[in-house]
């Protein structure tokens, strides 16, 4: 059993927007949010191209949902398919954002995602009321002024609030959970991957394991766990027991912090070279992500999906280094062994790097056989600063300008898609 008595008792918040993108879209075009059928997708002109987001009821009754394409949406005269309007999505996104900072100050929002944020409304209870009517004054707030539909969970840390929105206040627009019910209430939840946190390559691994709920999960040999997952292990027992001593605004899941880039290609890519550009392109991006924060990491992955064409499939591989980086070509270098010892010769429509094993740039190592590191380093950071002035396409790579390339046609665009 643990003791709660010790834990955190604060009251989070966890404000969710309902199908974002496809109700700010629905809003846009007339429609009531909840009861139109609407599709968000990348570009219409594209048979393939991908849902990004659709509304509730299109959800529930067609089974179209987020990574549907185009193609599988019926011919119906009642749907609406819309292309997304990525700078308006900020916009309101921003504007809902200064509608929780009415009730609790700046520092006590935490935007965890353009649709999802946490704000803890600890000492708000004498001017607006307890965590729940505060939810749902805030709730009102957001349908009244953007006729927005959105749900809130409540919670002592950020972890159950998370875990009370997705798995209870999606249904009842808002919920509370207590460390009293995690027994009742999340113990039962299965398949694992339901609960926040656990993806389905760690489910797998769980249920080869015997674990197959969370209740089990919690009630498994700690030593156990550990010495199959590290120090995940030690995260998903005591997650499971519903503890989280994390701070608002910190990742709740610490330890697996990591940078990385995704991207579905716009068409099968066939030629080594042109794989090749695009590879180097996500480097780019990632070992940009990584100086951002100041960061570092020794872990690269590599991940590649074939075409559909093709049946599918692909792989996914890691590699880790002894120094870590954030150095672009460094990265390159890794990512083009990782391909050179997997790569089966099929088309290619998906690539993913991510670097993790994350660590402050400043305890990077100075190298005496390598005395140009420093300058590599360096000049990452120069050239991240002439993007954040003149522009993300302002200094590219030669790569970027040949017909394989996708960073000149992304840099028009607002979070990969149209503004």
């Amino acid at each position: 059993m643990i003791d709660y008595s010790a834990m955190p008792k604060s009251k989070i918040l966890c404000v969710d927007m309902k199908s974002f993108y496809a109700s700010c879209s629905a809003v846009m075009e007339g429609l009531d949010p909840l009861n139109c059928y609407l599709a968000v997708v990348g570009e219409k002109k594209r048979q393939g191209s991908i849902v990004l987001a659709a509304s509730p009821r299109l959800k529930k009754e067609f089974g179209i949902k987020t990574g549907s394409r185009l193609f599988e949406i019926p011919d119906d005269p009642r749907i609406k398919i819309v292309e997304p309007k990525m700078a308006t999505y900020l916009r309101i996104s921003t504007e809902i954002t200064r509608v929780f900072n009415r009730y609790v100050p700046k520092e006590a929002i935490h935007v965890y995602s353009v649709d999802e944020s946490f704000i803890k409304v600890d000492g708000a209870a004498q001017l607006w009321g307890d965590a729940c009517t505060i939810a749902e004054k805030v709730k009102k707030d957001i349908e009244r002024e953007f006729q927005l539909p959105c749900a809130v969970g409540i919670g002592p840390n950020m972890l159950l609030a998370k875990l009370c929105l997705d798995l209870d206040a999606k249904k009842k627009g808002v919920a509370e959970w207590t460390y009293e019910d995690v027994q009742a209430k999340l113990w039962n939840v299965s398949p694992l991957r339901e609960m926040w946190g656990i993806g389905r390559r760690v489910e797998k691994t769980l249920n080869s394991m015997g674990i197959f709920t969370v209740g089990q999960l919690a009630r498994y040999d700690l030593e156990k766990l550990e010495k199959k997952f590290g120090i995940m292990g030690n995260q998903l027992y005591y997650h499971a027991w519903g503890v989280d001593l994390s701070d608002l605004g910190a990742p709740i899941i610490q330890g697996q912090i990591s940078f990385g880039k995704s991207q579905i290609l716009l068409r099968d890519y066939k030629e080594v070279e042109e794989i090749k550009a695009v590879m180097l392109e996500i480097c780019e991006e990632v070992a940009r992500r990584a100086r951002t924060h100041r960061k570092a990491g020794r872990t690269i992955s590599l991940g590649v999906g074939y075409s559909q064409d093709e049946f599918g499939g692909g792989f996914h591989r890691s590699r880790t280094i002894k120094q870590p980086t954030n150095v672009t070509m460094e990265l390159y270098r890794v990512c083009l062994e990782l391909f050179n010892e997997h790569y089966s010769g099929k088309t290619v429509r998906q690539i993913s790097i991510a670097i993790g094993n994350i660590v402050d740039d400043w305890e990077l190592q100075l190298d005496l056989f390598d005395m140009g590191a420093s300058k590599r380093r360096e000049l990452g950071y120069v050239v991240d600063s002439i993007r954040r002035r003149f522009g993300s396409g302002s200094l590219l790579r030669a790569v970027s300008y040949t017909a394989a390339g996708t960073a000149k046609h992304r840099a028009t665009l607002v979070g990969g898609h149209k503004m």
